[in-house]
């Protein structure tokens, strides 16, 4: 059996794309997994599968939340070890004492021709980023709520994915027995 930390973007947000956690786990076993853990009710799972290939168990998660609930949310699901190095590899250590202004963006695959410079020209001055592989870090002491660069990245990336804070990463490796 293989540890798999899911992701689940964009539900449970101002009310919409509303999918329980109990939901989510019944659709997670559904599929196939095992020794299930949520976090928070944002969509962040731990738990065991078989399967081999996690981009495909992504896509049938996705396909299930629709069939059941009527919207396909982006789902991404990482190795715990794609996750450990992550957390090794953050570019800005100093932010660790505040988790909740450091973000991991997730990406689906690496970017190929990502507007770093668009993205360099719309952060704050008190914001930082960095691209890593599989990662884009952002360091946003005054939140991402009201960032131009958190809201413009996924688009200037040219890659979809997901993001959470370093908080919410630590508390779901911690939930991986790491």
């Amino acid at each position: 059996m293989n540890t798999y930390i899911a992701f689940v973007r964009g539900i449970n947000v101002g009310g919409n794309n509303s999918l329980p956690m109990k939901e989510l786990v019944a659709i997670l076993e559904d599929t196939g997994a095992q020794e299930i853990k949520t976090y928070i009710q944002s969509g962040n799972a731990v738990f065991q599968s078989a399967e081999k290939n996690p981009s495909q168990f992504a896509k049938k998660l996705a396909a299930q939340i629709r069939k059941r609930h009527g919207f396909e949310p982006y789902v991404h699901i990482i190795e715990v070890e794609a996750i450990r190095k992550a957390i090794a590899e953050n570019p800005f250590p100093e932010a660790e004492s505040d988790p909740s202004s450091l973000h991991l963006g997730f990406l689906a695959f690496r970017p190929k021709s990502p507007d770093l410079e668009k993205l360099s020209s719309l952060k704050k001055k008190s914001e930082r980023f960095h691209l890593g592989d599989g990662v884009f870090y952002l360091h946003a002491p005054e939140g991402v709520g009201r960032s131009k660069l958190a809201a413009s990245s996924e688009k200037l990336l040219g890659v979809p994915m997901t993001d959470r804070n370093l908080r919410t990463v630590c508390k779901v490796m911690e939930m991986a027995g790491e």
